[in-house]
C-alpha cells in the first residue's frame, strides 16, 4: 500500500514502496516460524553499519546464497561454499558476516534443540506476548531494551555473533517481540 494518505512510523513515511510494504505487512507482526526468525537474525546481523534498506533490496539474494534460511543447510555450509559466498553481488559481501551465518546457525540448532523451537526460547524474553509501544516522535523511539540486552547476553554465550543489543533490539521490532508502531501510525491499530 503505497498511498500517500495513509500515516505510516516517520521511519517508513517517505521512502520506496518496498521498504513500505515491509513496513505494513512485517514489521511489528509477531513471528513464531523459526524459519522466517533465522531469516530475519541473519538480515538484522548483515544490516549492523548498513541501512535497512540496502538489505531488503538483497534479501533475495540472501534467501539463494543461504538455502532459503534452512537452517540445517546453513549449518553444514562449508567454508568452499561461504567462500564462494563471498563472491555473490546479491548479498553484503562481509566475510565476518558472511561466516557469522553458519556460526550462528549452528548456535540457532542447540537452540531449537533445548527448547522445542526457537520461537519457544526466544518468545520468553518478553514474556510470551509482544511489547507493546507507541512513541510520539523520534526522540521517544529507543535503539536498547533491558529485553535485547538480555537476549543479546545469551546469544553471545550461546556462541552467535552480530547480535549486539542494538541489533537484537531492531530484531525484536521486525518479527513483533516488540511493537513499536509510532502514534497514529495506522498499524498501530491492526497489530496490536
Amino acid at each position: 500500500m503505497t498511498d500517500k494518505t495513509i500515516k505510516r512510523c516517520l521511519w517508513a513515511a517517505e521512502v520506496k514502496p518496498f521498504y513500505q510494504q515491509y513496513h505494513d505487512d512485517e514489521w511489528g507482526v509477531p513471528v513464531h516460524d523459526d524459519r522466517v526468525l533465522f531469516e530475519m537474525l541473519i538480515l538484522e546481523g548483515a544490516q549492523a553499519g548498513l541501512s535497512w534498506e540496502t538489505i531488503l533490496k538483497r534479501r533475495d539474494g540472501y534467501r539463494k546464497a543461504f538455502h532459503n534460511f534452512d537452517v540445517a543447510k546453513v549449518a553444514r555450509m562449508t567454508d568452499d561454499k561461504l567462500e564462494a559466498t563471498l563472491l555473490n553481488a546479491d548479498i553484503i559481501r562481509n566475510r565476518l558476516k558472511v561466516f557469522a551465518t553458519r556460526k550462528n546457525a549452528i548456535a540457532f540448532i542447540a537452540i531449537q534443540k533445548e527448547f522445542g523451537s526457537f520461537a519457544e526460547y526466544v518468545w520468553n524474553f518478553v514474556g510470551g506476548k509482544p511489547q507493546v509501544n507507541r512513541p510520539k516522535s523520534r526522540e521517544d523511539m529507543r535503539a536498547t531494551s533491558p529485553e535485547s540486552d538480555a537476549l543479546s547476553r545469551d546469544l553471545k554465550k550461546r556462541g552467535m555473533t552480530f547480535v549486539g543489543s542494538t541489533i537484537m533490539y531492531a530484531y525484536m521490532q521486525a518479527v513483533g517481540l516488540v511493537n513499536d508502531h509510532m502514534v497514529g501510525c495506522f498499524c498501530a491499530k491492526k497489530n496490536k
